[in-house]
């Protein structure tokens, strides 16, 4: 297992052998993605959100105090008389105490646990997704710097055997036929050079954009961590730990929830309640002079108080087929989790043995494409050998050195798939996160836990949290990339 760790891994040493001690690495990559990438700053704003759902379920069997004043002023009523008031004002507080809601709450608030987990996993999911299309782009980089350098090399190879040939001619020793088929290789060299470079700038751009910075000299990567032996190894370690597939699980537990939660409506609800009252009349002048020297003059403008307390219930008759719809409805929903779930394990189980091939077949190919290119370069050389005794033509010199091009560009490209698929495997199984890979991130690595552990007992109404801001990192300022690859490099 080891040999072929080294294989995805240490061919790339070739590529870049020129690069300085200094340049960039994979795993610095990695971690500025991990801090600054905004897709992942955004599902984990999202989970936070998520974790709320938690307090607003509890929320519904917890005490609730509720008040209101009034304050009144009569300005005209016809049916009034001189003891109607001219103003009153009041104020009421009730305590409500839920004591049963027919496990309504109670389910509600498991499903709200529950996806909360489902919603931990998909965190997970969304960071090995982002961490493996870093990986891609990383490998892309590399590979069309690789095949830059190539298809470089290649130009400046063909216009050496144009002009060549051209001196040839000059003095009859060559065709004009000869000539135009140097020509003609050297033409479309020079646009498969300006293909390689545009492809470098597309991957160069895709590189800020995940990254957050632009590319510098990119160091080889190192060796894959923990990649199984087996395929049907890789299965097994995949149907424990991938997200994707553990928030699957978890959502149809929530739904199972869910269902016990609707049927609730159909049953009585309890409730504790104490009230207190208060209100005071004010009486007009007529009222006043109309008792007056009376004894109702003292107790004219009145005050009341009350206070009381109880049980009430609340039993539903018939509320029109609505707790029954709710309950099928959420019976179906429970359903169409339980066939998410299978679907996520189909899915889990396919990329798993897709990614296991593919990475096979890259090493494979790396394999032989070593030993194409040199049965290829000693074609060349022999080629160009019988060239000279006039054996062989320039056109087989054309064709000699352009297979021997092809050969280099598909180990070039098999190095990149081999490794992308090696990472691509680790993601299906779960093993692709920040945890997996030991970053260094300049911090405690981001633990959603602890956002949920920090709000579900949060009941007071008047608690905040500061205004939110970005926290990625924006690329506006980064220079527009260009398929040229300095000297230095």
């Amino acid at each position: 297992m080891a040999y072929r760790h080294w294989l995805i891994a240490l061919p790339a040493l070739a590529l870049l052998a020129a690069h300085p001690a200094s340049a960039d690495t994979l795993r610095d990559a990695l971690t500025s993605a991990y801090n600054t990438n905004p897709a992942l700053q955004a599902a984990r704003a999202n989970q936070r959100a998520v974790d709320e759902n938690v307090v607003i379920e509890q929320a519904s069997g917890l005490p609730s105090v509720g008040a209101s004043a009034n304050y009144t002023e009569n300005f005209y009523d016809s049916t009034a008389s001189i003891f109607t008031p001219d103003s009153q004002y009041g104020a009421s507080v009730e305590l409500a105490v839920p004591i049963y809601s027919g496990g309504g709450v109670k389910n509600a608030v498991r499903a709200a646990k529950t996806r909360v987990e489902a919603g931990q996993a998909d965190l997970r999911a969304t960071e090995s997704a982002i961490f493996s299309q870093v990986v891609a782009t990383y490998m892309d980089v590399i590979q069309n710097e690789a095949i830059v350098r190539l298809s470089a090399n290649n130009v400046d190879v063909l216009g050496v055997n144009l002009q060549a040939t051209s001196d040839r001619f000059e003095i009859g020793s060559l065709t004009r036929t000869d000539v135009a088929q140097s020509s003609s290789r050297l033409e479309l060299a020079r646009g498969d050079l300006r293909g390689a470079r545009a492809n470098l700038v597309a991957a160069r751009e895709r590189y800020i954009q995940l990254v957050g910075r632009e590319p510098g000299a990119l160091a080889p990567p190192p060796p894959l961590p923990g990649l199984p032996g087996t395929v049907d190894e890789a299965v097994a370690i995949a149907l424990e730990n991938n997200p994707d597939l553990i928030a699957a699980r978890e959502r149809a537990s929530a739904a199972d929830y869910d269902i016990d939660a609707a049927g609730s409506a159909r049953l009585p609800k309890i409730e504790l309640f104490t009230n207190g009252s208060y209100r005071h009349s004010e009486y007009g002048s007529a009222a006043t002079a109309a008792v007056a020297g009376s004894a109702l003059e003292d107790n004219l403008n009145s005050t009341a108080k009350a206070a009381t307390a109880g049980v009430r219930a609340t039993i539903p008759i018939f509320q029109g087929g609505r707790p029954a719809a709710l309950e099928r409805q959420a019976q179906a929903r429970a359903a169409a989790a339980l066939e998410q779930e299978v679907a996520a394990e189909r899915d889990a189980i396919a990329q798993v043995r897709a990614a296991w091939s593919s990475w096979q077949a890259a090493s494979a190919i790396i394999e032989s494409t070593q030993s194409a290119i040199s049965a290829a370069e000693l074609s060349l050389e022999g080629v160009r050998a019988e060239n000279t005794v006039g054996n062989r033509t320039i056109l087989d010199i054309l064709d000699a050195e352009q297979e021997l091009l092809r050969a280099r560009v598909q180990l070039v490209t098999a190095r990149r798939n081999a490794y992308v698929a090696g990472f691509t495997l680790l993601a299906a199984m779960g093993k692709a996160e920040a945890r997996d890979l030991n970053l260094d991130t300049g911090g405690p690595l981001y633990d959603p836990q602890l956002n949920y552990e920090r709000v579900r007992g949060r009941i007071f109404d008047w608690s905040f949290d500061p205004d939110p801001e970005a926290q990625s990192t924006r690329t506006v300022d980064t220079a527009a990339q260009t398929g040229e690859i300095p000297p230095s490099e």
